[in-house]
């Protein structure tokens, strides 16, 4: 992390900071999901709410701005609601490789850890090609589940592979 950046909870004002940022994670290639132009205000508005309803959304701001993101939501029915899933994690391409996103995520399992004891799993997926991305949620607990073949659709039109991944609390 860097010293001036602050890591706090995401609220719902910052929606259009976070899809400034996904629009840019997006164009940069950096394993999201979604393209710069289905990153809609709606879209972004609509995850923060569900995050916040139980889940957990958290920003990194350095000078103001929104640099990262993470968030989870809370798993329904109540057979899911010791489980965080479909999260995701976005920083900015002009800040990645100073170690923000693993300083994020390790707050972001902290924050878990302490806070919210009925958690006991948190969900994710990579593609299999994201290597980089995997072998940082493998370094902070995270575990492969399987493997969900040609799952993603790259924009070159090739398939690639999605990853389940899970952090459990009692492993």
């Amino acid at each position: 992390m860097q010293p001036h950046s602050l890591i706090r909870a995401t609220s719902l004002s910052d929606a259009e900071a976070v899809a400034t940022l996904y629009r840019a994670a997006g164009q940069s290639g950096s394993g999201l999901a979604r393209t710069p132009d289905e990153v809609t205000l709606d879209y972004v508005t609509q995850f923060l709410e569900a995050s916040l309803d139980g889940g957990l959304a958290l920003v990194v701001v350095d000078d103001d701005a929104v640099i990262a993101e993470i968030h989870a939501r809370l798993l329904h029915p109540r057979t899911f609601s010791h489980i965080l899933g479909d999260l995701t994690i976005a920083v900015h391409p002009s800040h990645q490789g100073r170690g923000i996103g693993r300083g994020l995520f390790r707050e972001f399992l902290g924050r878990v850890t302490d806070d919210m004891p009925h958690i006991l799993r948190v969900e994710l997926y990579a593609r299999e090609g994201n290597t980089h991305a995997i072998g940082m949620y493998e370094s902070i607990g995270f575990q492969k589940e399987g493997r969900m073949v040609k799952r993603v659709r790259l924009p070159d039109g090739t398939l690639d592979n999605d990853i389940p991944m899970a952090w459990l609390r009692d492993r």
